[in-house]
């Protein structure tokens, strides 16, 4: 291992230190903003997703307070984690320093990793507990110590309370298993603990689930409706050529697994993949969840082309210089590494009445800061008495996020949304004197409110469309009951 521990330590800290850069710039992401914000109300699920995210953001602030960097020091950890990983499963699978130096390299060449690792999002959380749970696998096989199993069922239970698309890898690992050893394991009385175990770890949102009426069907129906519904059958595949250097890497760790002589024994692990791509395409998903199972194709690639290459090694450190140098271009529309000028030079954006298109995520990244000020200089205008009666009521939960993360510094009251997770936080001071709505287009305000006044339509440069031009009202006297209109709402919170 000593041997090794250089190779990874080296490619560790490359791809800390790009992701450093990267984390520091523009600001903080809608998603973001939604994941700290459900971080101040600790529970054993969300509307959304499970509670894992929102732990990891209680500690985050607790550590760091909400600063863009340490906040995204989290999932660049979990990326470190996962490129770790992938060297140690080469290893594991008979490769020597090549491989493990190879497989490294893919991970940085992989250049959507970096998107990824800089966003405070389950996903790279997901990613990480995906490969975590194949490298036990694999020591599994290599040790048949019993203990693997149960790390691969804590593996298990930990990604369930992260992001439910693991249950796509455990079916793979499933089907799998029927071709290691004739499913002699299916005869192992521990591959039923650990399926135990994680079922105790997931047992508290199964039970909020249930208590809170399964709402994660309804966001996967409306999810299915205005987003999965939308995706070309055949762009989950089509996705993955985007990327052909590794992608070559995947398909010789696939075949490798499959038929190979010297990785036979590990045909569960090809079998799961294969399983996992086809039942994510049958169910028309997104093509960046696959993204997970790439680091152990990565890392049974990369020992295969060290064997077929056995006779000239040289032409590995080529081979890796030819998968890196390619991707280093993309970096900059992963992670924002250059600042916003020049990133708007380095793709040739042109503005146009007053507005640069930015690509979506980065896009997500600006306008916040603005809107809370703007509403806060509302806010300071008010009487002290109105100040201890008044409501900020946002659109969605963005806007609310931003509202209840950044809106501290500025001692802004918390604020309410019928987005999401924050409809089931409440409506707040269902009498307050005064309502300041921001980003609720007139005829919901108009709904409510006998008295409203236009005070500002925001505008950003780089902001994303849907945030621009939103208008910024004060309003006073509701005519309806603010109860009733909250829980009638209840259908479309995910609208």
């Amino acid at each position: 291992m000593k041997t090794y521990l250089p190779i990874i330590l080296i490619l560790s800290s490359i791809k800390l230190t790009i992701q450093w850069f990267g984390n520091r710039n523009y600001g903080f992401h809608r998603d973001e903003l939604l994941h700290l914000s459900v971080s101040e109300h600790l529970n054993w699920g969300f509307m959304e997703f499970p509670p894992l995210i929102g732990l990891i953001g209680k500690i985050s602030y607790l550590v760091f307070d909400y600063s863009l960097l340490g906040m995204r020091l989290f999932p660049t950890l979990a990326g470190v984690g996962i490129l770790v990983l992938c060297c140690l499963m080469a290893k594991e699978l008979g490769g020597k320093s090549k491989a493990i130096l190879l497989s490294g390299i893919c991970i940085l060449a992989f250049w959507p990793f970096f998107r990824n690792h800089t966003l405070f999002q389950p996903v790279a959380f997901d990613q990480f507990f995906w490969t975590l749970g194949f490298y036990y696998l694999i020591r599994f096989i290599n040790s048949q110590d019993k203990k693997f199993l149960l790390f691969l069922g804590i593996s298990l239970g930990l990604g369930l309370m992260n992001k439910y698309t693991i249950l796509v890898w455990a079916f793979g690992i499933f089907i799998g298993l029927f071709f290691y050893q004739k499913g002699k394991l299916f005869k192992n009385k521990w591959l039923y603990v650990s399926a135990c175990i994680a079922l105790l770890i997931f047992l508290p949102n199964i039970l909020w689930q249930a208590q809170n009426g399964f709402p994660i069907l309804k966001h996967l129906e409306v999810l299915s409706q205005k987003q999965l519904s939308g995706i070309h059958p055949m762009e989950f595949a089509l996705v993955q050529l985007y990327f052909p250097f590794t992608l070559v890497i995947s398909i010789l760790g696939v075949i490798a697994l499959l038929v190979g002589k010297n990785l036979k024994k590990y045909k569960v692990i090809g079998i799961a993949t294969l399983v996992i791509f086809s039942t994510m395409w049958i169910l028309n998903s997104k093509a960046y969840y696959f993204f997970a199972a790439y680091p152990v194709l990565f890392a049974s690639g990369a020992v295969k082309i060290e064997a077929l290459l056995s006779r000239k090694p040289s032409l590995i450190y080529i081979f890796g210089f030819i998968l890196l140098i390619p991707s280093i271009y993309f970096i900059p529309e992963a992670t924002p590494v250059l600042d916003i000028e020049k990133f708007v030079e380095y793709k040739g954006l042109e503005e146009k009445n007053g507005r640069i298109e930015l690509t979506g995520d980065y896009a997500d990244m600006f306008g916040w800061e603005e809107q809370v000020k703007l509403v806060d200089s509302v806010y300071q205008s008010l009487s002290l008495e109105e100040k201890n009666n008044c409501v900020l009521w946002a659109e969605n939960y963005g806007e609310a996020g931003a509202l209840k993360i950044l809106g501290k510094k500025y001692d802004l009251p918390n604020p309410i949304s019928r987005h999401g997770s924050f409809w089931i936080w409440g409506y707040g001071n269902k009498d307050a004197d005064v309502w300041i709505s921001l980003g609720n287009e007139k005829p919901s305000v108009e709904y409510v409110f006998e008295e409203m006044e236009l005070v500002k339509i925001i505008t950003h440069k780089y902001a994303i469309g849907e945030e621009n031009g939103i208008p910024l009202y004060i309003c006073r006297k509701p005519k309806i009951d603010i109860e009733k209109w909250w829980k009638d709402y209840e259908e479309h919170i995910f609208d």
